[in-house]
Formats: structure tokens, sequence, C-alpha cells
């Protein structure tokens, strides 16, 4: 921080703050809005994972609607601290909101979610005309 002297008296200047790398607690949290995530595909189902920690899973929203599944969340927490004569009030709000589209192989009825550990996995399956088929042996007629 930067310190300018007026009258004896120490002010930092507000452009300096203004552009310092830890301004509203650092670059880094405008940098990384959308957790991370993993999408795989198996023989019978689709696993998506999304990076979510130190959330409650009463905190997610999850919708779909036309084949468009959304995840939501939407949390917000203040913390006040009190020393001498200096009363300080913190808080922190944070959101998201991330979509995909389903392909037309998802049964979208049997879809099922877990948030464990700070990872929400959902596991997609696959409509049964869409699963492989078994190989098998066809017999030749007369």
């Amino acid at each position: 921080m930067s310190i300018v002297r007026r009258n004896n008296l120490m002010f930092p200047t507000l452009m300096n703050e203004f552009f310092k790398p830890d301004w509203f607690g650092g670059l880094e949290r405008f940098e990384n809005t959308l957790p991370a995530v993993n999408i795989k595909e198996n023989e019978t189902d689709f696993e998506l994972e999304l990076a979510i920690p130190g959330q409650n899973k009463e905190d997610f929203n999850i919708e779909i609607d036309e084949s468009v599944m959304t995840i939501s969340m939407e949390t917000s927490s203040e913390a006040e601290t009190s020393e001498e004569q200096y009363t300080r009030k913190e808080f922190s709000y944070r959101s998201f909101s991330r979509s995909f589209t389903l392909p037309e192989t998802v049964n979208e009825d049997n879809i099922e979610a877990s948030y464990v550990d700070g990872i929400l996995k959902f596991r997609l399956p696959k409509r049964d005309e869409a699963l492989p088929k078994p190989k098998r042996t066809i017999a030749i007629g007369q």
C-alpha cells in the first residue's frame, strides 16, 4: 500500500488501493466464478462432477428444462469482529449458474445427484435404446 503524508498524517491513496492485486480480497475471487467440471462417458451412463467445496447440499438448485440441466447456487455469510473502539463487518457472497445441454441418449427421469467431500456428482443414465447391444449369433435358415 502506498502512503501519502499530508499534514503529518498518513493516508493511503485511493488510486493505489484500487489497483492493488488484492483489492476485494484478490483478483482470483473474480477469475474463478464457475466450478471446475469433469465429464466422463461410460457404456451405460455419463458421470458429471463439479468441484464446489465448503457448501451444503441445500445450497444447490438443480433444474432440467427442455433437455438443459442448470446447476446454480447462492450463499452469503457475515462475520463481525469487535476490538477496542473498532468494529469490522465482513461478508461474502458467492453464486454461480452453469447449464449443460443433455444428449438425447440421456434418460432424464433417472438422473441421480450426490454431494460428498466438496464434489457435486451426477449419474446420467443412458436410455435403453442407446445402450450397446450385446453380440448375438444369427442362424442361417434353409
